[in-house]
Parts: structure tokens; sequence; C-alpha cells
């Protein structure tokens, strides 16, 4: 059973906006990441999951409870971080942990004490007199208060500094091995690559791709920088047949794309060549979610 459904999930707004016919389907333990830039749909997605849109094709499910009939229930339920924070400006951050824990019934403040000193929080000032980035770990904490089984993340490092991005990112590294079940929606390569077991990219509304980040650089071709001592090897290597993707005639240099099968026949046409470098540059999820941003095609 998927702890997180979406099914055929379609919001029209008009002019390209919105998101179309979108399927996910989230195991319990897995980390899932949803990564797009701002405007592809990973917000409108998260609305429709927890609830405070409905669908106008297809539905949203956690844990087998339709999102738009148990959107109350879902609030107190999972850890929703959403990417822009809205929190009452009348109350000292202390007095609305308090009422938020209040509200989800949470009774032992040792994981509170424990988020609080994890994320470097003092929460005994005015809400009102918080930088974005206090205000943005103050949202963190509460998203986590009550040790949810289930994180939807919306842009979760979005106001932190550097620093403390890392600390997020070790931290959902840690609950996924609890066993957690994260859906973290972000436009930031490193975040999505760091802790994401399976990743979607979305474009314009409607995933292009879903794949496992394991299999990611398994399924492409191998991209070398050769480095030649002199002109004359230089000049002669990049008459060959190979995909050269860059050359550097002032630096005697050069990229190939081969596929892995064929690496060999690199290494062969290689020979009798005066050598300075050789070196692997490895695929990253950048250069393939670029793919479909670049040309709107995926690349094999």
């Amino acid at each position: 059973m998927p702890i997180i459904s979406i099914e055929h999930l379609t919001k029209d707004y008009g002019h390209g906006r919105g998101v179309f016919d979108v399927n996910i389907q989230i195991e319990k333990g897995e980390c899932y990441g949803f990564l797009g830039p701002n405007g592809a749909g990973k917000t409108t997605t998260i609305r429709h999951l927890m609830g405070f849109s409905k669908p106008q094709e297809g539905n949203t499910s956690i844990l087998e409870k339709d999102s738009w009939g148990n959107s109350a229930w879902l609030q107190n339920t999972v850890g929703y971080l959403p990417g822009e924070v809205a929190l009452p400006a009348g109350l000292s951050g202390s007095a609305f942990l308090k009422m938020m824990g209040q509200m989800r019934g949470v009774k032992d403040n040792d994981y509170l004490k424990m988020l609080l000193d994890r994320f470097e929080l003092d929460p005994n000032i005015s809400i009102k007199q918080m930088s974005l980035g206090v205000r943005r770990k103050l949202a963190v904490v509460t998203a986590f208060m009550h040790d949810p089984d289930i994180l939807i993340l919306d842009e979760p490092t979005s106001g932190l500094d550097p620093v403390m991005q890392e600390t997020f990112i070790d931290y959902v590294r840690e609950e996924k091995q609890r066993g957690k079940t994260i859906f973290l929606s972000s436009h930031i390569f490193h975040e999505v690559d760091a802790v994401c077991d399976r990743i979607a990219i979305i474009r314009d509304g409607k995933i292009m791709s879903e794949f496992a980040s394991a299999e990611l650089k398994e399924k492409h071709d191998r991209i070398y920088r050769v480095t030649f001592s002199d002109a004359e090897s230089y000049a002669a290597f990049v008459q060959q047949p190979f995909n050269f993707t860059s050359k550097n005639e002032a630096k005697h240099r050069a990229r190939v794309q081969i596929a892995a099968d064929r690496v060999g026949e690199l290494i062969a046409g290689l020979k009798g060549y005066h050598l300075a470098d050789f070196v692997e540059i490895p695929f990253t999820l950048e250069d393939y979610f670029m793919g479909f941003y670049d040309t709107g095609h995926h690349f094999v």
C-alpha cells in the first residue's frame, strides 16, 4: 500500500498554468524528490496533497485517506513544511509552539527540545521580531515537533543559511533511516540528490521523468576530459570519429561523450599520443535535469 498516492491529478488554471495528469506513488520509508523550478507545479501538487485545494480531475490521498475530505486530520498527522510560511505575528515563538503542541496532542517535549537545539532556535522572542531565517527555523521545528511518520516538505531550505541547510539535509537523512516517508519538493539539485531514493522532474505542470536516483549514472553515457602534453597529439586526436562535447586547442584539451560499453574504444584511440591527464567527469542530476529544460527532450 503506498503511503502517499497521487493519481491523474489535474488542475488547469489556464494559460498553461497548473498540473496535468500527475501520477506519484510513494511507499513507506521512501524519500521521494520532486524537482523543478519555481512555477513548474510543485506547490500546486502539494497543496492538493494536503487537502487545501480540490482536484479538477484525479485524486490525492495519504494513508488511503482522501486529501480533500481529511485536510484537518492531515495537518495534525503529517509533518508539513510549506514553501511560504505565514506565522501569527502577535505571538512569541514559544507561545506558538505551545499552541501547536496542544492542537496535536504532544505530551512529551523531549523531541521538541532536541529540535530547538539541533536547529539553534531560541523561541523566546516575538515572531514579529524574528528575521526571515529564524521564522523559517520556527516553521521547521513546528512541522516536526510531533515526530510524524510522514513528512511533506515544500522548498524546505528556502530562507535558511548554508550551515542550516546542511543541518536540515542531515536531519532528513536521519529521519529516512528511522523509516519515515518523505516527499521533498525542491529546485536545489544538491538537496534532492543528497537524500532522495526516487526523483521526478516536473516541467510546465507535467512529470517529464521519474527514476531511481541510484540508476541515474548507470543509464547514461560517460564523459571524459582528455588533456595532451603537446599540440600535435591534441590535433591528431580530435580528428578521430568520437563525439566531442568541447574542444580547447589552447589547453590541448577535449571532452568526449561515449557509451559505457565503448570506453575500450576510447582507450585504444588514445594509444600513441602523449597524455597529460585523463579524467572521467561524473554525470550529475543537474546534467539530466537540464536535458529537459534546455531542449525539452530526454537525452540518453
